[in-house]
C-alpha cells in the first residue's frame, strides 16, 4: 500500500480503557478513548468519555480538528451500523448532526466497513499504544484530570516517538508535513446540534424537548426533521424549511399564523371577549360564565365559548333564564344546553321555602334529574 498523502485522511475510533474507581461515587465506572489519527503523521489525539453518545461524538471530533488546528479531507470512521458507538448515534437517520460537521470544516465521512480494522490500521494500532502508555498504572482523582491529562499526554508524550517510515519524531513530521497539508478551520465555530424526527399531531405543533413548538397546519399528521440548536429550532419536511423558532424558556412557542383559519378564529375568542358577550346576554350568563372561567384552563375555555354559541340557536332570553337555572344546580354548559332542549327555562317553577340552600329554586338534585329524563 502507498504512503497516504499528508492532509489526506484522519482515522477515528473508540477504545476501551478500562475501568476507573470514581472517589466521588465510589463506583467502578468504564473509561472510553476518542482517538483521531491522521494518516500521514501518525500524530494521535485522545479525548477520553464516560459515554458515547451524539453530542459527545460532535464534540470531540471539534476538540481534535481544534488540536491538529485543521482537518484532513477525510474522515475514515467506524462502520455507521456497527461498532462501540450507541445504535442511536450509527442510526443513519440520525447522522445528520455529523455530516453537517464534516461539511462545515470541507470534509467528507468514508465509514470503514463492518469487520475490516485494516480500513483503518492506524487508529486501531492506537488504542492498545494509548492504553498502555497513558491508562495503564495511573490513578486518577476525577474525570476531569483523565481528560486533562490526555491532552498533555496528546501534546507532549506521544509525539516524541519515532515515526518507523521517515525515521524522525511525530511531532516534527507532523510540524513540517501534515498541518501545512491540512485544510484551515473555518473562521465561524460549527454549532453543535441535534436532528430529529418529529410528528405534527393535530393541535399544529410538535413536541421537541418537552416544548411545543407550532408549525404550518397543512403539515399536520407529517414526520418533519428538527434541527436543533442552543437558540433555535428549524424543522423541515425533506430538504425544504418550513418552520423557524427561536428559543425563549417557554413550554409552549405558537405562532398564530401556522394555525387553520378555524383554529385562529377559535384562538381570538379570549377570556375577556367571552365576559364581553356573556354581560350582553344578562347577569346569570355573566355570573356562569366567570365561575366557569375562574377554573381556569383550555378545557373551560372551550365549554364557555361552546356555552355562548347557544346563542345561535336561542333567544337571548331563553339562554339568560337558562343559565339563571343551571346556576342554581351544577354550572355547566352541558347543563344550560340540556335545559334548553327539554324547554325546562320555559315552564313556570315554584320557589321552595327558604332554607340554607335559598339560591335553589327546585334545589340541584330536581334540575339535574329532569334534564336527565
Amino acid at each position: 500500500m502507498p504512503d497516504p498523502a499528508f492532509g489526506e485522511a484522519m482515522e477515528i475510533d473508540y477504545g476501551r480503557l478500562g475501568a476507573w474507581a470514581d472517589p466521588m461515587g465510589g463506583r467502578r465506572r468504564a473509561v472510553w478513548a476518542f482517538v483521531a489519527t491522521p494518516r500521514a503523521s501518525g500524530l494521535h489525539f485522545v479525548r477520553p468519555v464516560l459515554q458515547m453518545d451524539r453530542r459527545m461524538w460532535l464534540t470531540a471530533h471539534q476538540e481534535a480538528l481544534a488540536f491538529f488546528d485543521g482537518s484532513p479531507r477525510l474522515w475514515i470512521c467506524d462502520n455507521l451500523k456497527t461498532g462501540v458507538l450507541s445504535a442511536d448515534l450509527y442510526d443513519p437517520k440520525l447522522n445528520r448532526a455529523y455530516h453537517d460537521l464534516a461539511e462545515h470544516h470541507g470534509a467528507l465521512i468514508d465509514p470503514a466497513r463492518a469487520l475490516h480494522p485494516k480500513d483503518k490500521p492506524r487508529v486501531e494500532r492506537a488504542v492498545p499504544y494509548v492504553r498502555d502508555s497513558f491508562w495503564s498504572g495511573r490513578t486518577f482523582r476525577s474525570f476531569e484530570e483523565i481528560v486533562r491529562e490526555a491532552l498533555i499526554w496528546s501534546r507532549d508524550t506521544a509525539p516524541r516517538r519515532r515515526h518507523r517510515v521517515h525515521g524522525i519524531s511525530v511531532r516534527e513530521l507532523f510540524e513540517q508535513h501534515e498541518r501545512p497539508a491540512l485544510l484551515p478551520l473555518p473562521e465561524r465555530p460549527f454549532e453543535l446540534v441535534e436532528w430529529k424526527d418529529v410528528k405534527v399531531h393535530p393541535d399544529c405543533h410538535v413536541a421537541i424537548d418537552r416544548t411545543l413548538y407550532s408549525v404550518p397546519w397543512q403539515h399536520v399528521g407529517k414526520t418533519l426533521a428538527a434541527k436543533v440548536s442552543a437558540s433555535l429550532v428549524e424543522l423541515f419536511d425533506g430538504d425544504t424549511l418550513v418552520k423557524t423558532h427561536v428559543k425563549d424558556g417557554r413550554r409552549r412557542i405558537t405562532d398564530d399564523a401556522d394555525l387553520p383559519p378555524d383554529k385562529v378564529a377559535f384562538l381570538m375568542r379570549t377570556p375577556a371577549w367571552c365576559r364581553r358577550r356573556a354581560g350582553e346576554v344578562g347577569g346569570a350568563t355573566a355570573a356562569l360564565v366567570d365561575a366557569l372561567l375562574e377554573q381556569g384552563g383550555l378545557t373551560r375555555l372551550r365549554e364557555v365559548q361552546a356555552l355562548l354559541r347557544l346563542r345561535d340557536t336561542y333567544s337571548v332570553a331563553r339562554l339568560e333564564a337558562a343559565c339563571a337555572l343551571a346556576l342554581t344546580a351544577d354550572g355547566r354548559m352541558k347543563t344550560v344546553r340540556n335545559i334548553l332542549a327539554a324547554g325546562l327555562d320555559q315552564r313556570q317553577l315554584e320557589p321552595l321555602p327558604a332554607t340554607s340552600d335559598g339560591a335553589f329554586l327546585h334545589g340541584a338534585e330536581a334540575i339535574v334529574g329532569e334534564v336527565a329524563r
